[in-house]
């Protein structure tokens, strides 16, 4: 009886190891090959729902996505707004944006835990002296969506261009490669989780006039640790951070 249990298992396992074998296999395959991102969809289309985008993050990186990101992002945003105020204050070009940005906030009907999340990552790119008006664009829900030469970018349908559609669009789809990979996307938060999912599923490279930003997200937002030193001023934000 015992010989009969053991073999059963045996043949379990080794059926359990080909099969795993065989996907390993074919992922290995797709990534090998450093294909497009419409082409890697095509062979692994479940990359399109957000639940495999989370579940292939997991199996990465060992990090529950959506419960890292919004826990991080929440306990940082009251100082990070601080910090935006505070820089508003001054003088140039990035405390002009900033206190526009906050204005525009302020006139907003309702401040809730989305809105605040909105302003937070909305302000990381501003405050820290990078350029986000290729990553963050916006059409009329009546016009066709124009995605061509965008390697990465959101793209918020609002019923006007102002700077209200920031915290309350209609919906926002994340761009690859000209690609619209995902829509229907209710808030930047819900946007931004997503796309870093994909980012790390698709091996994709940061926006290149955004690195900060999503070093930012991913060290200390994330946790996520690639064993380099932090540039100057995110090691400087991250301190403000930390203080009590």
């Amino acid at each position: 009886m015992k010989f009969v249990i053991l073999s059963n298992i045996g043949d379990y396992i080794g059926e359990y190891l080909f099969i795993l074998k065989h996907h390993l296999v074919m992922t290995f395959t797709i990534v090998q090959g450093s294909p497009g991102v419409r082409e890697f969809l095509e062979n692994w289309p479940a990359l399109r729902m957000q639940s495999q985008v989370f579940a292939e993050f997991h199996r990465i990186t060992n990090v529950n996505l959506r419960n890292q990101f919004y826990c991080e992002l929440d306990r940082y945003t009251p100082k990070l707004v601080a910090l935006y105020q505070q820089k508003s204050s001054r003088t140039g070009k990035g405390a002009e944006a900033l206190r526009e940005m906050l204005r525009i906030y302020d006139l907003e009907e309702e401040h809730d835990i989305n809105m605040r999340r909105t302003l937070a990552l909305r302000g990381l790119a501003v405050y820290l002296r990078e350029d986000d008006t290729e990553f963050y664009k916006t059409c009329n829900g009546e016009d066709e969506m124009e995605t061509t030469d965008t390697p990465l970018a959101f793209l918020s349908v609002a019923p006007d261009s102002t700077g209200s559609s920031s915290f309350s669009p209609e919906n926002i789809s994340i761009v690859i490669e000209d690609e619209v990979v995902m829509s229907e996307l209710p808030r930047l938060a819900d946007a931004f989780v997503v796309l870093l999912g994909l980012i790390y599923a698709l091996h994709l490279d940061y926006p290149k006039k955004l690195t900060h930003t999503f070093t930012f997200i991913q060290k200390v937002l994330l946790c996520l640790d690639d064993n380099k030193a932090l540039k100057p001023c995110l090691l400087s934000l991250k301190n403000e951070l930390l203080k009590e």
